[in-house]
């Protein structure tokens, strides 16, 4: 089983997706309650643009319970792919547990900014995104405003006359 699951990781990673996905479907059916495995073939249907199919296998792996670095990534894919197929309120419902669980996972906090955008959040969404920015960034022109970017992030409707 653990050889199985490395080749197919391996071959997704070497960009034979269908091929990863159709090795994990079967090992899916030889083990349909292993959290892992489940996992990973969520992925794999995200990485072959078949979000629809991904969605229960990512709320299967979750709910069988993941180990917290597994859960991180796991947490994000399904967001996402619920954010794609156009369900905002569960994407934002994810990725809020998401920034609970892992409070200092910029991906996690990027994609949950597109969802609040999609939910016509966009305060929220710029503010958090600009965060993100000024907090990841090395570009010295950015930084060299980091004080008024963080303190306009959450302003960016005032004016001041």
């Amino acid at each position: 089983m653990e050889k199985g699951l490395a080749k197919a990781i391996e071959l997704r990673k070497s960009g034979n997706h269908k091929e990863s996905n159709t090795l994990l479907m079967e090992l899916l059916q030889e083990k349909p309650e292993d959290a892992t495995i489940n996992y990973q073939c969520a992925w794999s249907f995200d990485l072959l643009g078949e979000e629809s199919e991904a969605v229960p296998l990512y709320e299967h792996a979750i709910k069988l319970g993941l180990s917290k670095s597994v859960l991180e990534g796991a947490l994000l894919g399904l967001g996402s792919t619920y954010r794609t197929l156009g369900e905002y309120e569960r994407s934002k419902r994810t990725f809020q547990k998401g920034i609970e669980l892992f409070p200092n996972n910029r991906a996690i906090q990027t994609f949950y900014s597109m969802t609040l955008y999609n939910l016509n959040e966009h305060n929220e969404a710029m503010e958090l995104l600009l965060k993100c920015l000024i907090d990841t960034t090395s570009d010295d022109k950015i930084l060299g405003y980091k004080k008024a970017i963080n303190f306009y992030s959450n302003k960016l409707d005032e004016i001041w006359v």
